[in-house]
């Protein structure tokens, strides 16, 4: 589905939708709250604050768990040799999430992830998804 329409910010509906993702959680959190008349900016918007949300959250996760598998012993040694890679596939992984995600909103595409587009969807659209 794509979208040809105007955004309340003056830009073009896929433009400020594309720029939701640009800052994470911060223009998602601003475009969410300016935008009074396209569904389809605030939808990306949501996302995009959904989406940061959850890179923050499980950023910390893996810094726990690795900061306790570091103390161990021996399991120290490999949580030390994977742990730098594992941040980088974790980081790589969500900037690719991250580009593919601008790259569909300016396309004018209503790209839904998996369960986080969902959610985003129903805050966007309440009544017309059960």
């Amino acid at each position: 589905m794509r979208t040809t329409e105007r955004s309340s910010t003056g830009l073009d509906g896929n433009i400020a939708a594309a720029l939701s993702y640009f800052f994470g959680l911060l223009s998602g959190a601003i475009f969410f709250a300016v935008e009074t008349e396209s569904r389809f900016v605030k939808f990306h918007a949501m996302q995009s604050m959904l989406v940061s949300a959850a890179a923050i959250v499980i950023y910390i996760t893996y810094t726990i768990v690795f900061m306790v598998l570091w103390r161990l012993p021996f399991v120290g040694l490999i949580a030390g040799i994977f742990g730098t890679l594992g941040w980088a596939l974790l980081a790589l992984g969500f900037l690719g999430v991250w580009l593919f995600c601008m790259v569909k909103a300016f396309q004018g595409e209503r790209f839904k992830l998996p369960y986080l587009g969902e959610i985003a969807e129903k805050q966007v659209w309440p009544s017309e998804h059960v």
